[in-house]
């Protein structure tokens, strides 16, 4: 059931006005052994009482009563009091540094980052019709389109579409909700076009323009890829209604690569494809989110690191993931720094469910 979020934004500096509001509309749902002592308890009596006051149906109840849910009015006090938040006052830290959900306050821009949202800026700018931008599982491209939506000028629409399916009147009405536009169950094909097309022509009107944002946009059909290419055809002259922005895994470059897709491709004005990290960015981008989370210094020894790099390949999302685990270790064994022998240990024992993905190691741009 689609579902839409008005989330206000905070200022950020940036070559764009900034954009109070924005619709969205989707179905988001190597090394040698450790040295560990494995005949020592892992949790000791003071850390199990901790782990059961973090687990029981109180603490979760008085969660829940606690915590809004709207990123746009989380505040740093909010952040840090969460019961959730295991081990941050051990570590004295404002908030927990790696969580896996997109949050562009903590968006470390590497040269692959800062290049993807410059061509992202580029295709808006310039009003290319179709910017592309590709990267693999987890390596950060919702987070750059959430720093986008918080600096977009208020004269842009923007409709947010994620995980879009179906045929081309099912599309249709998908881009209609993003716009928070009527799309009755009774209508027509015809009649929904002739809405868009009405909305784009009022809009243009009005000094706005329309940007469309389809993310995971891999899991579009080549006949909805083509559905979208007819829409940029609205466009006329130098009178440009509607731009397109498509984010997605690498087989979406595949798809748009094909010879029967060649006309789609034609129109692709602006696209980047986004890897991982390598070794050094991986350094750079733990401290980073350290540093944001409030640490007064790297808690990652480099050894500590190069073990994660190793076991993530360096892509952003489960660098996050064993990196929390791994501060959830240190603080279980009351250590206020995480070093190579921990990171093993996450891995010795199998907590880390995505160890040895493989990833690319650098971005590239057309």
């Amino acid at each position: 059931m689609p579902y839409r979020l008005s989330i206000p934004s905070k200022a950020v500096p940036n070559p764009l006005m900034l954009r109070r509001r924005w619709r969205f509309v989707g179905n988001r749902t190597n090394g040698k052994a450790g040295n560990a002592d494995a005949s020592k308890p892992l949790l000791s009596d003071d850390k199990i009482k901790t782990a059961q006051a973090f687990v029981s149906p109180s603490s979760l109840a008085k969660e829940q009563s606690t915590v809004n849910i709207n990123p746009g009015h989380t505040t740093q006090e909010s952040r840090s009091s969460s019961s959730l938040d295991i081990y941050t006052e051990h570590f004295g830290l404002t908030e927990r540094p790696f969580t896996l959900l997109p949050d562009p306050d903590f968006l470390f821009w590497s040269d692959a980052h800062s290049r993807a949202y410059t061509m992202l800026e580029y295709g808006i700018l310039t009003r290319a019709p179709i910017t592309l931008i590709t990267g693999e599982v987890g390596t950060g491209k919702t987070t750059l389109l959430h720093h986008l939506l918080k600096s977009v000028d208020d004269k842009v629409r923007i409709g947010m579409i994620s995980n879009a399916h179906g045929d081309r009147g099912e599309l249709l009405r998908w881009v209609l909700m993003s716009l928070d536009q009527p799309a009755p169950a009774e209508a027509t094909y015809v009649d929904l076009f002739a809405a868009f097309q009405t909305f784009l022509i009022d809009e243009y009107a009005n000094g706005h323009r329309v940007i469309l944002i389809f993310d995971e946009a891999q899991n579009l059909s080549a006949e909805s890829l083509e559905e979208l290419r007819m829409f940029t055809n609205i466009n006329s002259n130098k009178d440009e209604l509607l731009q397109l922005v498509l984010v997605g895994q690498p087989e979406l470059r595949e798809i748009i690569r094909r010879p029967d897709m060649r006309q789609f491709a034609q129109r692709v004005s602006s696209s980047f494809h986004l890897t991982a990290m390598d070794r050094l960015t991986v350094r750079k981008y733990v401290g980073h989110r350290l540093e944001v989370a409030g640490a007064e210094r790297n808690l990652f020894g480099p050894a500590a690191t190069d073990k994660v790099y190793e076991a993530t390949g360096g892509v952003p999302r489960l660098v996050n993931q064993l990196c929390d685990l791994a501060m959830v270790y240190a603080f279980t064994r009351d250590r206020k720094r995480v070093s190579w022998n921990l990171v093993q240990q996450v891995l010795d024992d199998g907590a880390f469910f995505a160890s040895g993905m493989p990833a690319e190691e650098s971005g590239s741009l057309s």
